[in-house]
């Protein structure tokens, strides 16, 4: 197994790392690491690794590769390894072909990172060394950045929050690899229980950027309420605030006050074909939650709630669908749809009133829950 380890100083690669290599029964190297031996061997890379780093230049992007890459091919090397730190910056991303399984990001905050590292060693801490951290931390949102999306839509990154403890952290990356740690070593581990994911919330608390979130962890995601722009959209009627409650109410009085799961249940149980975890966006009423757990038993309810001005803000500026909001249609979403239950009942409720990145870190809370922990 090939994998690429990342993230910001004091993240906890060292230590992760070196773990997995003992667990995995692969080695754990970086690029300073084949930069100081390749530097001490007698080759045409010996010599120009030692000369370039005597003058204290940065080895260029060409070479870089092509070092990497030919220390890689050796046989310790040929059941797999642990590289941290590489590649650097997107052109080496790219241009890496070394097949690699997957990619692991261990996130942790800078604020985070600095405390551990100035807790490291009181004797040897001093402003040039936060200094230097800050420096490095910079660097990497700059230029490591750009590689972790590009990993992203390839498939291959995978994020840990490194915030836990090191057992756990090691845990979420054992099963982000297939594999977990028993009294008898490693064994391969897979998703067994299926988990209805269901997002509830008002107009503009954030369950669409939920539902994308989710959608980039590979689970897929149906949106109840595609069924009634389907209908709007076959019929030419504008999407304002009555059309999308007169076509409610009609489907839900031909169907039941569970129409919109009812009506979907097909669709959920093929995507169960393919993922273990299959996403809700948009689910309202309390008879849809009956009916989805009668179905489907394992149901994780996300309850997402923000204060009322910040959704509407957030309404206006949709592109589409901005129009759908405001105090009446709060009303007929709580009460004429039953959705009051079905926040209370919540699993989890994250109040989503800051910035995009606090919600996501909520939400990576959530997806570990859910994925790791519902097992």
């Amino acid at each position: 197994m090939k994998i690429v380890l990342f993230g910001i100083p004091g993240a906890g690669k060292s230590t992760q790392g070196n773990l997995l290599s003992k667990q995995l029964h692969i080695p754990y190297l970086s690029t300073g690491h084949i930069f100081r031996k390749i530097a001490q061997e007698k080759t045409k890379w010996g010599r120009f690794v030692k000369e370039t780093m005597a003058a204290g230049l940065l080895i260029p992007n060409k070479e870089t590769l092509e070092i990497v890459s030919e220390y890689l091919s050796r046989q310790e090397y040929k059941n797999g390894y642990i590289l941290d730190g590489f590649p650097r910056n997107l052109y080496q991303a790219k241009s890496f072909s070394n097949g690699v399984d997957k990619v692991i990001y261990i996130k942790v905050s800078d604020k985070e990172s600095l405390w551990r590292i100035a807790g490291r060693n009181d004797d040897t801490r001093n402003d040039d060394t936060i200094a230097a951290v800050k420096k490095r931390i910079e660097i990497f949102h700059t230029h490591t950045k750009p590689v972790l999306e590009h990993y992203r839509k390839i498939g291959l990154l995978v994020e840990i929050d490194g915030n836990d403890s090191i057992k756990h952290v090691n845990e979420y990356m054992l099963k982000s690899l297939g594999k977990t740690l028993g009294k008898n070593g490693l064994t391969n581990w897979y998703k067994r229980r299926r988990v209805l994911l269901a997002i509830v919330g008002l107009p503009g608390a954030g369950k669409s950027v939920a539902a994308s979130y989710f959608k980039e962890k590979e689970f897929p995601v149906i949106r109840l309420g595609q069924i009634t722009d389907d209908i709007i959209k076959e019929r030419g009627l504008t999407n304002n605030n009555d059309n999308n409650r007169l076509i409610r109410e009609e489907i839900r009085s031909k169907n039941g006050m569970d129409a919109y799961i009812k009506l979907n249940i097909p669709k959920i149980k093929k995507q169960f074909e393919m993922s273990a975890v299959v996403v809700i966006d948009g689910m309202r009423s309390y008879e849809e939650y009956l009916s989805a757990h009668k179905e489907f038993r394992n149901i994780y309810l996300l309850g997402v709630v923000a204060d009322k001005q910040i959704r509407y803000s957030r309404l206006k500026r949709r592109k589409t669908r901005s129009n759908l909001s405001g105090p009446t249609r709060d009303v007929q979403e709580v009460v004429n749809l039953n959705m009051g239950p079905t926040i209370a009942l919540s699993d989890s409720l994250i109040i989503n009133n800051g910035s995009k990145v606090d919600f996501e870190d909520r939400l990576e809370e959530i997806y570990r829950q859910v994925y790791f922990g519902m097992s």
